[in-house]
């Protein structure tokens, strides 16, 4: 299948009551790690990646990754939980840019698709998910990201399999 018509579909549905967490708890770890919701990876209208996340320590992944993107530079996404610690396989969710494409890959993939992208389109769905995971965490939280993000672990590892 060309790479240019395949298809990403990233979702996700908070888990979590919204009253578990309020602004006071933004230097609170456990509080933060306890904020859950199902996310879920299709390619193609095929499930590739479905697994409930710590979702404050999924956005800050995507968060330091939009703010390490420059001009002509593309870094890869990975993203590692604190409360899974087996990475030997890799990342829970990657993308990795290459030339002028760009590869999703989990290490928990619910089936094997062909999961070469545009980069450019990828990389704007990604950046796209971490805009509206804000915007949906601040909403339905009744939260302030920006007193929390410091505080949210992040579990950076720069694996040379990648």
């Amino acid at each position: 299948m060309d790479s240019i018509s395949s298809k990403i579909t990233l979702d996700y549905t908070f888990t979590s009551q919204n009253g578990i967490i309020s602004n006071r708890h933004k230097r609170d770890v456990p509080a933060i790690l306890s904020v859950e919701a199902l996310f879920i990876v299709k390619i193609n209208n095929k499930l590739y990646f479905e697994a409930e996340i710590a979702i404050l320590e999924f956005y800050k992944a995507l968060f330091e990754w939009k703010n390490a993107i420059k001009e002509g530079f593309t870094p890869e996404f990975h993203y590692y939980t604190v409360e899974y610690s087996d990475y030997e396989e890799g990342a829970i969710l990657s993308l990795v840019p290459f030339s002028n494409k760009a590869r999703v890959k989990t290490i928990w993939a619910e089936t094997d698709v062909y999961n070469v992208f545009d980069k450019t389109y990828v990389v704007n769905e990604f950046l796209k998910l971490e805009e509206s995971l804000k915007n949906d965490i601040e909403g339905y939280f009744n939260i302030n990201l920006k007193s929390f993000i410091k505080h949210i672990p992040y579990t950076f590892m720069n694996d040379e399999e990648y």
